[in-house]
């Protein structure tokens, strides 16, 4: 029997240590007694810091409704397949939970136990298949609708442009100011129509091996001078050495810059823009991560921003982030956004081969 627990003992211990699920386990004073090594990483925690101490000291500075230990678990709550989001620092978790109370022989309620599942990339690949499904249909209209629009388009702004040349030479100033105005809203409808086409399959779109970290030099003149015009002070954090991955050039450009002023946009006058390049080995991607100190996001909206037409901006068409995704996806990478009520991050994670 003593060999027995033993054995039990240490498939405990290299339980704890090795799976990858979120273990936490507490008596009935509601201390923390063990934890897992992926608990204490998705939670930011440090399991030598937090063993034995009280589970509301642990989560003091979380709110209420943000709490992921509820001392209601002792009286007998069960919860199974609970699904709850949570951000540590700039990463963004979907967990999967379950708890119950652990008893002995006798029935008596001895302590608790919750565990959790990341299931960030299951619900990463739900909400792209849905995503893409929309993203399609808005893209089958648009290649059916587009060259329909652009046509009468295309004559209305050429017999604009002579009437304006026309009405300059007469001197006749306001009527010139009118075609001013109409060739812009012509050319709004335009970029609205180019936008369009890019939900569809984009078009004549070049994969070869790219140097993100140069086509993020090329466009840093750019994003700065944005920053300057809104007195945002902006930082470039480059890593050493990154790998190639196989994409569009330009299309890379077209998200980094979309993003960036998104986020330039967003702290309104003031704040930093700090881009920083990074590796994962481990997952093969490399990442880039676009963070503002905006007001963020909330979380009500965040799960909405990558939809088409949904935008926060007076002007905004909310196609553009909807295309940046479109752009990653079909690379096979993702963006992934957090926010904690002050300053968003937009993280750009590319494979590489």
């Amino acid at each position: 029997m003593q060999q027995g627990l033993n054995l039990l003992q240490r498939f405990a211990g290299t339980f704890l240590r090795d799976v990858n699920l979120g273990v936490i386990l507490m008596n009935t004073h509601f201390e923390l007694i063990d934890i897992s090594d992926m608990a204490c990483r998705v939670l930011g925690l440090v399991k030598e810091d937090v063993i034995n101490c009280p589970v509301e000291q642990i989560f003091a500075n979380m709110p209420a409704e943000h709490q992921l230990v509820h001392r209601n678990i002792l009286d007998g709550m069960v919860v199974r397949n609970h699904a709850l989001s949570w951000t540590n620092n700039q990463e963004r978790y979907e967990l999967l939970m379950d708890s119950n109370v652990l008893r002995d022989e006798d029935r008596t309620v001895v302590g608790a136990y919750i565990i959790f599942k990341d299931v960030t990339n299951l619900r990463s690949l739900e909400e792209q298949v849905q995503r893409s499904d929309r993203l399609a249909m808005i893209g089958q209209i648009a290649a059916g609708t587009a060259h329909e629009i652009r046509n009468p388009l295309t004559s209305i702004k050429g017999f604009l442009q002579m009437m304006r040349k026309t009405m300059k030479d007469l001197g006749m100033d306001r009527e010139t100011g009118y075609t001013e105005v109409m060739l812009t809203e012509i050319n709004r409808i335009n970029e609205l129509v180019n936008e369009f086409l890019l939900l569809g399959k984009p078009k004549n779109v070049t994969y070869i091996a790219v140097d993100t970290s140069q086509v993020m030099k090329d466009i840093l003149p750019i994003i700065n001078n944005e920053a300057i015009m809104h007195g945002v002070i902006m930082h470039y954090e480059a890593a050493d050495k990154l790998p190639c991955v196989i994409a569009d050039r330009e299309l890379l450009k077209q998200v980094f810059l979309n993003i960036c002023k998104n986020g330039i946009e967003a702290m309104g006058d003031g704040g930093h823009l700090t881009l920083t390049e990074r590796v994962d080995d481990d997952e093969r991607k490399v990442n880039f991560d676009i963070h503002d100190t905006g007001p963020g996001i909330p979380l009500f909206v965040i799960d909405k921003i990558f939809d088409p037409f949904f935008t926060t901006k007076a002007e905004g068409t909310g196609l553009g982030l909807s295309v940046c995704q479109r752009i990653i996806h079909d690379i096979g990478g993702h963006i992934r956004v957090s926010s904690k009520g002050f300053g968003t991050t937009f993280t750009v994670s590319i494979p590489f081969p």
